[in-house]
C-alpha cells in the first residue's frame, strides 16, 4: 500500500464505517459483533458480509478512513495562512490530538489504540503520508525564509521525521491532553527555530 486510498469513497461502506467506528467505541472491538455493525449501518448482517469480509476488515478499513481523514486535515491545516509554527500546531491538533482524543475518551480508547498490529502497516503508510505535507511545510517555510536548510545540515523530511519522532514519544509519557500541547508547542517551536535562524 503506497497511499491511503480514499476507503469510504461509496456511500454503503461509509454509513457501515461511520456505524462500526461508533460501535467500536462504544463496545470495543472484542465485544463489537457483526450484528451491532449491521444495525449501527441500518443494514442487514447479510448485506453487511457482501461489503466486508469481517469484523477486522471492517476495523482495518475503519482505521483507512480515519487515518486519511486525519491526513488530509493536516494537510490542509498545514496550507492555510499563518506562521509555520501556527500551521503546524493546527495541522497536529486537527490530525493527531483531536483523533486520539476522540478515541482515548471512548470507554474502550485504550483496547482499540493497543491494536496497532491490525493496522501497523496503514498506520505506516498514514504517518509517510503526513512526514510528506509537514516536510513540504518545512520547505515551504524554509523557502520563504531564505534558509538553507543543508547549509545547516538539515532536511525538510529529517526535521519532519523529528517532529513525528518526538510526538510519538510523547503518547505514551503524556496522558494529559493540555500537557500534550504545551509539549507539542515546544517541539514545534525547535523546528521552527531552525527554519527561522
Amino acid at each position: 500500500m503506497t497511499a491511503i486510498e480514499d476507503i469510504a469513497g461509496d456511500p454503503k461502506r461509509a454509513r457501515v464505517l461511520d456505524g462500526a467506528f461508533k460501535t467500536f467505541l462504544t463496545y470495543g472491538f472484542a465485544r463489537t459483533t457483526m450484528d451491532d455493525i449491521a444495525k449501527a449501518a441500518d443494514m442487514s448482517r447479510p448485506a453487511l458480509y457482501l461489503l466486508f469480509k469481517n469484523k477486522t476488515d471492517i476495523y482495518r478499513a475503519t482505521a483507512m478512513m480515519l487515518l486519511g481523514r486525519s491526513a488530509e486535515s493536516a494537510k490542509a491545516a498545514l496550507q492555510r495562512e499563518g506562521t509555520f509554527a501556527q500551521r503546524a500546531m493546527n495541522a497536529i491538533e486537527v490530525g493527531l490530538i483531536g483523533m486520539m482524543q476522540e478515541i482515548g475518551d471512548s470507554p474502550h480508547g485504550a483496547e482499540l489504540l493497543d491494536m496497532k498490529s491490525i493496522v501497523a502497516d496503514i498506520a505506516l503508510c498514514w504517518r509517510d503520508q503526513l512526514a510528506g505535507h509537514i516536510a513540504d511545510a518545512i520547505d515551504e517555510e524554509a523557502a520563504r525564509s531564505r534558509i538553507d536548510l543543508a547549509a545547516k545540515s538539515f532536511s525538510a523530511p529529517q526535521l519532519a521525521d523529528i517532529l513525528l519522532d518526538g510526538l510519538e514519544g510523547m503518547k505514551s509519557r503524556i496522558s494529559n491532553v493540555e500537557e500534550k500541547r504545551q509539549a507539542v508547542a515546544a517541539l514545534v517551536k525547535v523546528i521552527d527555530l531552525a527554519l527561522h535562524a
